[in-house]
């Protein structure tokens, strides 16, 4: 009996299966492809192949090609060359070190290069080695601090310089951060990790954001940040966040 009617069932949903496959349309497996004469000037909108989603493509999503181009050359990567000093037992102990960080063109005079970049980047240093776009590196030396705000400004000689490195370089254009709103798109480029220029993507996710740090001698300080959810990581202290005009609206400071 159980063989009869496990039979039965077996051919029952086997027919039914087969009847409704028969029901159904054929799903439609075709994608909707926009040609690219089609699109015309951006934003353009092309819809995927549901019905009800769609993709807009703007001009702000296209330029950052264009905008790196542009600002790269006003970027550089600087490594600090510093001695650590420990205490241990009372007896004294010193180390060489090296750390990575980025810095940013903002003025060129008649004899130096002058860069912005962060306090913590350029602290304690015996030598600060800059490399410039082209590959170019040079020693820079500090002309002026700020713990606070943890800025600082270090400059470079132009006669250490060549004429083809002077051609190769730029002058940041700065821009205003008080002009930002959030979920405005943005761009960090530094120097992450230590491995030279990197290029990451995001938006302004907040404004005045309070952050607690630690200054140089050991005190707290509260400074008012741009938050962004663009991929920060260290190295890229002291490194660009721009805007979609590559105009400079931040400097790296910190990474949570």
């Amino acid at each position: 009996l159980f063989g009869i009617f496990a039979g039965v069932g077996f051919l029952g949903v086997t027919q039914a299966s087969g009847a409704l496959q028969k029901s159904l349309p054929a799903a439609n497996t075709e994608t909707n492809i926009v040609p690219q004469e089609e699109i015309g000037e951006f934003p353009a909108t092309v819809f995927s192949q549901e019905e009800d989603t769609k993709v807009i493509y703007t001009t702000a999503q296209t330029n950052v090609t264009e905008i790196v181009k542009d600002v790269m050359p006003a970027m550089v990567s600087i490594v600090n060359n510093y001695t650590e000093v420990t205490t241990f037992w009372g007896q004294r102990y010193q180390e060489d070190h090296s750390a990575s960080g980025s810095g940013i063109i903002v003025a060129k005079n008649d004899s130096e290069l002058l860069i912005v970049t962060n306090q913590h980047v350029v602290a304690d240093a015996n030598e600060l080695i800059v490399t410039l776009d082209d590959g170019t590196e040079a020693k820079a030396k500090i002309k002026g601090k700020d713990a606070d705000m943890d800025l600082a400004v270090i400059a470079v000689d132009l006669g250490d310089l060549s004429a083809e490195t002077l051609d190769a370089i730029a002058v940041a254009k700065l821009g205003d951060s008080d002009e930002l709103e959030l979920g405005e798109q943005v761009i960090a480029i530094g120097n992450a990790l230590g491995y030279g220029q990197s290029v990451t993507t995001g938006v302004i996710s907040a404004l005045e954001r309070e952050i607690p740090l630690q200054a140089d001698d050991g005190t707290m300080i509260t400074n008012k940040l741009i938050q962004t959810d663009a991929a920060i990581n260290p190295g890229n202290s002291g490194g660009a966040l721009l805007n979609m005009n590559g105009e400079v609206i931040g400097i790296v400071s910190a990474k949570y």
